[in-house]
């Protein structure tokens, strides 16, 4: 019993929130498909069943990609942006996640 409450806790941590850019806007538009940041320790199967638990539809496949840091000056002061992950998750026919209440 524990174990699965462990489970389902953990999987409502994984997806961090949606990457917003034009790029994803245009994946969204073309091919059905929304972008996440996730965390960098998260597996595509756990990405799967999150996004699935969360947002109650069905997935149909998740490409995972890292996005290095990128090394940042202000000044004389240095410093580098983390490293994190995101995650393009395709949804099957008929699925839709809107998160700004979009089209109607």
């Amino acid at each position: 019993m524990s174990g699965t409450i462990a489970r389902m806790e953990r999987l409502t941590q994984v997806v961090l929130g949606p990457h917003v850019s034009e790029k994803t806007s245009a994946v969204g538009e073309q091919s059905n498909q929304v972008v996440f940041k996730v965390r960098r320790d998260a597996s595509k199967s756990e990405i799967r069943q999150a996004v699935e638990t969360l947002f109650e539809v069905k997935v149909a496949s998740v490409t995972v990609m890292r996005v290095p840091g990128k090394a940042k000056r202000h000044g004389l002061h240095h410093g580098h942006r983390s490293q994190w992950k995101k995650a393009y998750v395709r949804l099957a026919e008929g699925h839709a996640i809107e998160f700004l209440g979009g089209e109607g």
